[in-house]
């Protein structure tokens, strides 16, 4: 059973989201916070394996919340998806750098919300379809220069390359496509190269590759 809190200071939207995950055999929400004191709180009480995260609500906001949950080991498998009103939300990217595993629209389809609590406990990032490698490359853009590529020094060629095809958005399939290789072997490169660069989740490692100037915006290949 994948355990779920909602974290919205709207209380319309987490009766909505309520009602979808709990009909679910596989899902159930073990709890609700309206601002983001509360939900870190109820986090560290619960351990939920995902959190659906506003990224605008009071007292704390979704991305310093992200920040507490992200930064302190003994929640180190909770996962946080951040929920946005805007598809080219201006935290959203800065979120994903947080440890976000990735991020939703709010009007996104029921299908896709489902999809998505599902995907990230498999320990896939998350993000809305049809604006996953635009979103990235428009925030990248914005953000710092890139870091000192020495990190990727840990890594082999083939490891460099997956992590670049990671970094413009693939999948796993994709990846496997692309490499001529299965889709398990793809995915082992994903993960060896996540455990060398210490990355939470996939997400950070599209951060990551952005970063080290691995990858930079518009190589959307």
């Amino acid at each position: 059973m994948i355990r779920v809190l909602l974290a919205d200071d709207q209380s319309l939207v987490r009766a909505g989201f309520r009602a979808l995950l709990d009909a679910q055999p596989d899902i159930e929400v073990a709890a609700e916070a309206a601002d983001g004191e509360e939900a870190v709180r109820r986090i560290r009480e619960l351990r939920p394996d995902v959190v659906l995260m506003d990224i605008r609500m009071p007292a704390l906001d979704g991305l310093a919340a992200t920040r507490r949950v992200t930064e302190d080991p003994a929640l180190a498998d909770v996962k946080v998806v951040m929920l946005t009103t805007f598809e080219l939300d201006e935290y959203v990217f800065e979120a994903i750098r947080s440890g976000a595993s990735g991020f939703l629209v709010k009007d996104t389809e029921p299908d896709e919300l489902l999809r998505a609590v599902r995907a990230v406990v498999a320990g896939d990032a998350l993000l809305s379809p049809g604006v996953t490698r635009r979103l990235i490359a428009e925030f990248a853009a914005r953000s710092k220069e890139p870091a000192a590529a020495g990190a990727l020094g840990r890594l082999t060629e083939r490891e460099r390359e997956v992590m670049a095809l990671v970094g413009i958005g693939l999948s796993n399939e994709e990846i496997a496509r692309r490499l001529v290789v299965s889709p398990l072997t793809a995915k082992t490169h994903v993960s060896r190269t996540m455990v060398k660069l210490g990355a939470r989740d996939r997400a950070q490692l599209v951060v990551l590759a952005y970063e080290s100037g691995l990858v930079r915006p518009g190589w959307l290949g």
